[in-house]
């Protein structure tokens, strides 16, 4: 009669923790990779309000926390592309998710983004939101400056800003006055700025391989002004002139000042310096 009654409430517990578990596996996770919020939540209208018309959204349903939670961590290059091994699978999602629907169990969406334009290195009036890559609630942007032959009589800078494939606003010019590379990476954010100010944009996060540049406007630039633009050696701030005009292009902008190790294969930074190369090509007029 014992081993009975032991055996009886065995298989009591049993059914107990298989009610309990069969109930919470009937919860699902939405996780949120990229949207106006990442994180995981637990109903598709939390999931919808972060991922519904934001550019280049991805998602997706899971059964489990965990398994959430390690999709929303996945790891991206700092040019904002997932890798390529599922570029076929990505691009068949696009065309089928015309209008946004809840993911089936385990299925990644991703939000349809819109079609390139055509390079156009000229100033473009206004260009449609949705085509500029994000992070967060902030614009991604790229730029670089070169300069041949730097130090030089016959030295050749110019400027590069990248705002993704066959963007409007992607331009490679000649820079104007002294050629060197560090103007060249100055004036190559400042170009950005301009461009983000005239399409209303408040908040960059903008990628260069100059460390001197973020430094400067992020470190340096307010000792200079308490030393009446001098180093801490007592001479002459040399880039003066280049630094006054890149602070007074940030008033009233968000920058998160990103750096990124030049020729190191990221697509936004490659594309930035090929575009510099391009701008010191070109005649000074």
């Amino acid at each position: 009669m014992t081993k009975l009654l032991a055996v009886a409430r065995r298989v009591a517990l049993a059914a107990v923790r298989f009610s309990t578990q069969g109930c919470s596996g009937l919860s699902m996770f939405y996780a949120v990779r990229r949207g106006r919020k990442a994180g995981v939540f637990q109903t598709w209208s939390e999931c919808r309000a972060q991922v519904d018309r934001f550019p280049a959204a991805r998602f997706k349903k899971f059964a489990t926390e965990e398994e959430a939670w390690a999709f929303v961590g996945k790891p991206a290059s700092p040019d904002g592309s997932e890798g390529t091994e599922n570029k076929h699978e990505q691009e068949s999602q696009v065309k089928a998710n015309k209008r946004l629907r809840e993911p089936l169990d385990g299925e990644e969406n991703a939000e349809p983004c819109v079609k390139h334009v055509r390079q156009n290195t000229e100033s473009v009036p206004s260009v449609n939101k949705d085509s500029f890559s994000y992070m967060g609630e902030f614009v991604v942007v790229y730029t670089d400056g070169c300069c041949s032959s730097n130090g030089r009589r016959r030295a050749r800078a110019g400027i590069g800003v990248y705002w993704g494939p066959g963007h409007p606003l992607n331009i490679g010019i000649r820079l104007p006055g002294r050629q060197t590379n560090q103007r060249a990476e100055i004036h190559a954010a400042c170009k950005a700025i301009e461009q983000a100010k005239a399409q209303n944009i408040k908040k960059l996060v903008l990628y260069t391989d100059s460390m001197f540049t973020i430094n400067g406007i992020t470190n340096w630039v307010q000792g200079w002004k308490k030393n009446g633009w001098k180093t801490s050696t007592g001479k002459e701030v040399i880039n003066k002139e280049d630094f006054v005009a890149l602070e007074q292009l940030t008033q009233g902008m968000d920058i998160q000042w990103m750096h990124v190790p030049g020729h190191s294969g990221f697509t936004g930074n490659e594309e930035a310096d090929r575009l510099a190369r391009e701008g010191a090509k070109q005649s000074e007029d």
